[in-house]
This record gives C-alpha cells, structure tokens and sequence, in this order.
C-alpha cells in the first residue's frame, strides 16, 4: 500500500508511477486495477518495463479492444479500494483539508490509513 499527494491539477494517469514508487512493500505489485481513466498504451508499457505490473482497466469509449474479458473480470474487485476511499472521506480532518504545509496533510492522511485499518481487522 502506498500514499502520495499532489496538487489537485496533475491527471491520475501521470501520479500513477509516483504512487508506487510510495508503496511500503519491498516488490512492485504485479497487476493494477484501474478505471477507464488509466486506459492508455504508454501508461501499460512504462508500468511493465519499469515495475513488471500489468495494468487491467476497461477500454475507454472508441478505443480498439486491447484486453479480453478474462483480465477484466478482476475489474469488479476494484470496490474494496473505492470503499477506502469513502471510508477516508468520513474522515473531516481530511475532506476540509484544514493543514496548510502537505507534509502535515500526508502525516493525517497516513494516519486515517491506520486507523482504518485497525479498525477493519
């Protein structure tokens, strides 16, 4: 699991090489599930030559078929990450964004991580 934050400006597409390279494990994931935004051929290349992760999200509306049905069934177990996600959202500390310094944001984001986590298991 890793944490990254950025600016509200830069897409998702471009944070996704950040955000693993913030993951606390000692290996690289070997497949990330995406949404339809994170449909891109540059995107899968430079994941599989830099990391060895294979990237699975639907295609996007007029792009040819680059995955088969197979690979996107695992799609439907991405609701455990959406549901973090909610989950960080009860959190008012973070949706108001009270911190100014983003060392500070990291610092409570990483803690709401915690604390779901234990809360969880």
């Amino acid at each position: 699991m890793g944490v990254y934050i950025e600016s509200a400006s830069p897409h998702e597409v471009k944070l996704v090489e950040k955000t693993l390279d913030a993951v606390v494990l000692p290996f690289a994931p070997s497949v990330l599930i995406g949404d339809k935004a994170y449909d891109s051929d540059g995107l899968d290349a430079r994941l599989a030559e830099k990391y060895g992760t294979e990237l699975i999200a639907p295609n996007r509306g007029k792009r040819k078929k680059t995955q088969d049905g197979r690979k996107l069934r695992r799609y439907v177990r991405r609701w455990k990450m959406e549901r973090v996600f909610a989950w960080l959202q009860n959190l008012r500390r973070l949706v108001s964004r009270y911190e100014y310094h983003a060392a500070n944001f990291l610092s409570f984001l990483q803690l709401g991580c915690i604390t779901i986590l234990l809360r969880r298991f």
